[in-house]
């Protein structure tokens, strides 16, 4: 069974009230990295390839005092790295599973992610497929984070736990 939204939002931070959604909550966009040099999955371990953070086109101050500013990614066709914006704390009996918005999908673009294991923490990423370009604000919601229960005999102890902290 899927959790609901306010559950899930006791677990991420920091959250805004417009992120917590009937079901889930959405996460927002911290950073966007391309992949320079090859990585390796093997038996004995895995290597991940060096990336460099994608240009960041300033934005203006934003309207009315809100805090921040209106930085934003343009994005041509192709794979990127997403870092997410908030701490995520997968709970105690549960598992996490990350589904892109709807409005990346109506733009042309995918999210591929992983599953999220009870005790992982940390800023994840996922993969962004950039089917047509697309401009993406820096704090922008990308994804929905949903938690299901699961039972487990253990907790996530793998190398990216505490990751982007």
């Amino acid at each position: 069974m899927y959790q609901s939204g306010s559950f899930v939002a006791d677990y991420i931070s920091p959250t805004t009230d417009e992120q917590v959604q009937p079901n889930g909550v959405d996460l927002t966009l911290e950073a966007v990295f391309e992949q320079s040099t090859p990585g390796a999955l093997e038996v004995s371990g895995k290597k991940i390839g060096e990336r460099a953070e994608c240009p960041v086109v300033a934005g203006e101050s934003k309207p009315n005092g809100d805090s921040g500013s209106t930085d934003r990614y343009e994005l041509e066709t192709g794979a990127y790295v997403v870092r997410y914006a908030e701490r995520i704390q997968i709970p105690e009996g549960h598992v996490g599973f990350l589904y892109p918005r709807s409005s990346l999908l109506r733009n042309s673009c995918m999210l591929n992610t992983a599953v999220w294991d009870a005790g992982y923490e940390g800023r994840g990423e996922g993969l962004l497929q950039v089917h047509h370009p697309i401009s993406l604000e820096r704090g922008a919601r990308i994804a929905q984070l949903v938690l299901a229960n699961a039972d487990h005999e253990t907790r996530y102890e793998g190398s990216y736990q505490g990751e982007n902290l």
